[in-house]
């Protein structure tokens, strides 16, 4: 038997008996995806972490993720496989700079992408997901004015659906910032017939090429539904393995990414940090865990509350 079989039978043998679930994001590698109690987007996730009941919260994801279901549980155990397992956007907004830059605009709502940390929430009104953004500006009254942070490729994005004109934090993701127009291009010159889709946090260009602009479970949902029979994917490369389960006799072609890589593709380095060995040391010895002080927990809780509501 192989080494990741063996090791995917001790987790889930050690997960039934330690009553833990296992979270999973779509872009973690496939072993992971299959040996989790859920597999979803970032908004789907939050929503599981709200219902669970289970003791113990394994989060292979990354951990800002993690954190929102420590915020949404705080009396469970959540654990991560690799606490360095980070995040561009969370990274690039850090709080103490971001809530200098808030004393520029008092008297603005503030909204954040849930790609953040546990305190950049605390400063928020609203927290949302590529899911339900749209949805969440929407919800936020006229007259009131807004501050949109830390993905100005989503916030560039929403401004065109919602006609709200939002002041933006410069942060970025860089595996929707790593696809290349050019090879793009080529690639669809190759495959005339594709139906090309992408994730709201890349940039402007590759999304004046999309038919479809979604989250990752929107994306899934949108090729499940469509009659034609190949895509190219603009988002982490991780969603084909879920994707391909789900339509089977359709073509998937990740876009091109413009370093030369193994797969031609953009990959998460950081979500690529968690493997089954770590998980299954995670799960055995219950750590590492994430641990956010109660004052904190419950300042973040009310903008995901208010997100959730909507």
């Amino acid at each position: 038997m192989k080494k990741e079989n063996v090791l995917q039978q001790k987790i889930i043998a050690l997960k039934q008996q330690k009553k833990a679930v296992i979270f999973a994001h779509y872009y973690q590698s496939p072993e992971i995806q299959e040996i989790a109690d859920f597999v979803g987007d970032s908004l789907e996730l939050s929503r599981k972490a709200a219902e669970t009941d289970a003791k113990i919260i394994v989060f292979a994801g990354v951990y800002f993720m993690a954190e929102t279901a420590k915020i949404l549980n705080p009396t469970k155990i959540v654990i991560v496989p690799d606490i360095n397992a980070g995040c561009s956007l969370a990274d690039g907004c850090p709080p103490d700079k971001f809530r200098d830059f808030l004393k520029n605009y008092p008297n603005h709502k503030v909204v954040t992408y849930i790609n953040c940390s546990a305190e950049i929430k605390t400063m928020s009104d609203y927290v949302c997901t590529s899911s339900n953004a749209v949805k969440v500006i929407n919800a936020i009254p006229p007259e009131e004015n807004i501050v949109f942070a830390p993905d100005k490729n989503l916030g560039k994005y929403l401004i065109n659906e919602t006609g709200r004109d939002m002041v933006l934090w410069e942060g970025s993701c860089v595996v929707h910032e790593a696809f290349s127009l050019e090879k793009l291009i080529d690639l669809y010159q190759k495959n005339p017939d594709a139906v090309i889709v992408a994730h709201p946090e890349s940039e402007a260009h590759i999304l004046k090429t999309a038919q479809y602009i979604g989250s990752t479970s929107g994306m899934i949902n949108y090729i499940k539904a469509s009659p034609k029979p190949k895509f190219i994917i603009a988002t982490e490369n991780g969603i084909l393995h879920k994707m391909q389960q789900e339509v089977p006799h359709k073509i998937l072609i990740p876009a091109p990414s413009k370093e030369d890589n193994t797969c031609a593709c953009s990959e998460c380095a950081f979500m690529k940090m968690n493997s089954l060995e770590k998980l299954y040391k995670c799960l055995l010895k219950e750590s590492p865990e994430v641990l956010l002080a109660e004052e904190l927990i419950t300042k973040a809780q009310k903008p995901i509350q208010q997100m959730l509501k909507i």
